[in-house]
């Protein structure tokens, strides 16, 4: 039986897969028929780009044309640009055609661009019955990237040559279905860069803020709309203690495990400022093991750099076991405050304290030198939940983007043969 959805797409049902092999999972209800199985050679053409090596460089920040390199676009947020002169007719490419890396992170892809283009990349024309988006599409799906890396070899540098480029299968359907899908496609493609954009800007504001907070800049009220006490100064070895944790190995977390837990490399990897959701779990016991007071800020005792381990959390939960290599803070200063201070306006001050080279150590003797500027606690309070506010509609945003890339994924997976 087939179900259709407010956008007119049909599931095609299993009696049909078996008969029909070429027909895709979810299909727009107008079309019908089988779609055509065709190697990429049959019509499309690639170049590679201009054969100069990279060491040589070129000329940067200078008069002349875009050059695109590889790492550009595989380098997020990358603003470097290059730049050369009188680039020959075969090296130039446009908003029209597609680019996709050949060789070291094979098969990466980007479109509506212009300038030249450095050899790690194939630029992909194609006739005039393939729509450029449906292709676009076909070649960022996962199966497809799958092949491609197979096809580019499991060497030191993974490289993809015009033959093996050229026996890619795709099966394609008639040129108004193409635009159809990728049309749709396209549409899920615009939700995900507003809510990216819409996280920028949620990021950027909270970094602003945070600068002007902690400078100063901008001061809250009490209640009663009178000015708090100036800030304070003192060094943290004043208004905490510390401990530190003991060991939790990996093989000691389980999925279904009697006590919360959390490692320090998990500060890298899954937490920010606040911890309330434990991701962990572990069946050692809790006597034998340190365990969490609410409030308690948490800081890695080792990492591998020094910017890196000036990461401090906040554990809003009580009895949680705190593996090795993390310093514990217990402070009746507000431990969510405290974490934004130290990751904010203290984190190159806590890093200069770290020592090692290989491995970057911090101990809690370091730590209790640290030189603070504290509010009072109504104050810290106030910051508190004004960032904390911050970052919850951070994490709502972030949530959204999660599930509209596992839709898209879904997509790509049914609306492909």
């Amino acid at each position: 039986m087939n179900k259709t959805t407010k956008h007119n797409i049909t599931v095609t049902s299993s009696a049909a897969e078996k008969s029909q092999p070429r027909v895709p999972k979810l299909r727009f209800k107008e079309f019908e028929g089988e779609w055509e199985e065709r190697k990429l050679k049959d019509f499309t053409k690639i170049n590679q780009g201009l054969q100069i090596a990279i060491a040589e460089r070129f000329m940067e920040e200078a008069e002349g044309l875009h050059f695109y390199i590889t790492n550009e676009f595989l380098r997020a947020g990358s603003t470097k640009k290059y730049f050369i002169k009188n680039p020959t007719e075969s090296v130039l490419c446009n908003e029209d055609d597609i680019l996709m890396t050949r060789t070291g992170n094979t098969g990466q892809v980007v479109t509506g661009v212009k300038g030249a283009f450095h050899n790690n990349f194939f630029k992909i024309k194609f006739d005039s019955d393939c729509d450029k988006w449906f292709l676009y599409y076909f070649l960022t799906d996962y199966k497809t990237q799958h092949t491609i890396m197979k096809l580019a070899g499991t060497s030191t540098i993974p490289d993809l040559n015009h033959g093996d480029f050229y026996r890619l299968k795709i099966n394609l359907p008639n040129l108004p279905e193409q635009q159809k899908i990728a049309n749709f496609l396209t549409e899920v493609d615009t939700k995900l860069q507003q809510l990216t954009t819409k996280k920028e800007a949620l990021e950027k504001y909270k970094k602003g803020v945070m600068q002007q907070l902690f400078s100063q800049q901008l001061r809250f009220k009490a209640d009663d709309g009178s000015d708090f006490a100036d800030w304070e100064e003192k060094r943290l070895g004043e208004v905490a203690t510390f401990l530190k944790g003991r060991n939790i190995s990996k093989a000691d977390i389980v999925e279904n495990g009697t006590l919360e837990c959390i490692r320090y490399g998990e500060l890298y990897t899954e937490y920010a400022e606040l911890i309330s959701n434990i991701k962990s779990k572990t069946n050692l016991r809790a006597e034998d093991l340190v365990l969490s007071e609410s409030n308690d800020v948490i800081i890695p005792a080792s990492g591998e750099t020094q910017i890196d381990i000036a990461t401090a959390s906040c554990v809003l939960k009580s009895g949680v076991a705190l593996g090795g290599d993390l310093n514990i803070i217990r402070t009746k200063i507000d431990g969510v405050f405290l974490s934004y201070y130290l990751n904010n306006k203290k984190k190159f001050d806590i890093a200069r304290l770290s020592q090692g080279i290989s491995v970057v150590h911090l101990y809690s003797s370091q730590l209790k030198t640290l030189k603070l500027e504290l509010p009072s606690l109504k104050e810290q309070q106030k910051i508190a939940t004004y960032l904390s506010a911050i970052d919850l509609k951070i994490e709502a945003v972030q949530t959204q983007l999660t599930k509209t890339q596992a839709f898209k994924k879904g997509l790509l997976q049914s609306m492909f043969v």
